[in-house]
């Protein structure tokens, strides 16, 4: 490090995060934390050995967990050679990792990028906490995980990771730093190919992004969960068909699309987006009072996002996991449905999410999560010279 440990401001980058599992600040008992599981910007957490079945959700407020689980548990399912975890049932799952966190530093957590593409709904749930997926500076115990799979009834077992967590020491909204003077002169945000002008920013740190309803060469612009599917197993990647658990999306006349209420939509960005090493970013709802369409569930985008250290590539786009509420819901192409914020990180880490860290979806285009098949590259028909 450059400073003293941890005085910096900003969110933590993958060589502190390291510290403070060395250090005890990040505690996961007999399991040693894997090497990969320490992306750029953020720590993978890892699934406990017990998920209690629970009649509905709930929140500690000034009781730990354990005080007040017993009034919601239905059963207890053992996850150590896997298990079957229900679809529209939620979930709580003790993770192994535990947080011995100083005074200055507090955390968040977000699901991973494949388990909110996958519709899986998850929030971490701390003790004497009346928020979810904030934890408070100083927090000392453990973390537990609330999981209700929406759409699909999933296999899951111990040591498997649905979520990730950050750590933050002071402040890492920066206007000193801003996105918006980064933007000036290091692109952050693209539409058609070329650097976006300033009515896709908001305020110092955030991009607006728009949905893209034109579609690939077969004119699909997304894809919608089928309902009482196959099981998903999400230990197998790269194990599943896509036709076994998606439809493809089409739109309208005039690229209109109608999202009918309930249904889980995988949708793409118009933009590109790219985030550079000293930048986090996450997704946030555009316009969350109108009560009609959630744009996310996994909301972290790691430095190196879209990046390369040549400025080749322009950014990559975002994969919008949608929902409509209470009625059917028109979205339009260009429309702006989420807003990304970039934040500071308190100093550039060691490794970038793409190439560096294996990232499944670097300069993605429509892209499932890693659980399901990738298309196999259609290779040119050879026809003979006469």
């Amino acid at each position: 490090m450059d400073k003293a440990p941890f005085e910096s401001e900003g969110i933590f980058p993958d060589q502190w995060l390291r510290q403070a599992a060395d250090r005890g600040f990040i505690d996961s008992g007999e399991f040693k934390i894997p090497d990969a599981n320490f992306q750029p910007a953020s720590l993978d957490l890892r699934l406990g050995a017990k998920a209690y079945r629970l009649r509905c959700s709930f929140l500690p407020d000034d009781k730990t967990v354990g005080e007040k689980l017993d009034d919601f548990v239905m059963g207890e399912v053992d996850l150590r050679d896997g298990a079957i975890l229900e679809r529209n049932r939620p979930y709580l799952i003790p993770l192994i990792e535990e947080l011995r966190l100083p005074q200055n530093v507090y955390a968040k957590t977000n699901p991973r990028s494949s388990t909110g593409r996958l519709d899986i709904f998850t929030r971490v749930i701390s003790d004497r906490s009346a928020r979810f997926d904030e934890i408070s500076p100083g927090y000392h115990g453990k973390l537990y995980l609330e999981v209700a799979s929406r759409s699909f009834t999933i296999h899951v077992q111990e040591r498997v990771s649905l979520n990730q967590l950050r750590l933050i020491s002071g402040k890492y909204r920066s206007s000193e730093n801003s996105a918006r003077d980064f933007h000036q002169h290091s692109p952050i945000i693209f539409a058609g190919g070329q650097p976006a002008d300033a009515s896709y920013l908001d305020g110092d740190n955030g991009v607006f992004l728009s949905i893209d309803l034109n579609g690939d060469e077969n004119k699909i612009v997304g894809y919608k969960a089928k309902k009482n599917s196959l099981l998903l197993d999400l230990c197998a990647i790269g194990g599943h068909n896509v036709e076994d658990f998606w439809d493809p999306v089409y739109p309208e006349r005039k690229n209109r699309l109608v999202l009918e209420p309930e249904e889980f939509y995988l949708l793409l960005s118009a933009e590109t987006v790219r985030v550079p090493p000293l930048f986090a970013a996450e997704m946030n709802a555009y316009e969350p009072t109108s009560g009609e369409l959630r744009t996310h569930y996994a909301g972290f985008f790691d430095p190196g996002f879209g990046y390369d250290s040549k400025g080749l590539l322009l950014g990559s786009k975002a994969v919008l996991e949608v929902r409509a509420h209470d009625v059917p819901f028109m979205i339009e192409n260009g429309q702006k449905v989420c807003q990304l914020e970039f934040q500071t990180m308190a100093e550039a880490p060691t490794v970038l999410y793409g190439a560096d860290v294996g990232s499944s979806y670097q300069n993605q285009e429509l892209t499932l999560s890693k659980h399901f098949r990738r298309p196999e590259p259609q290779t040119p028909v050879q026809y003979p010279m006469f």
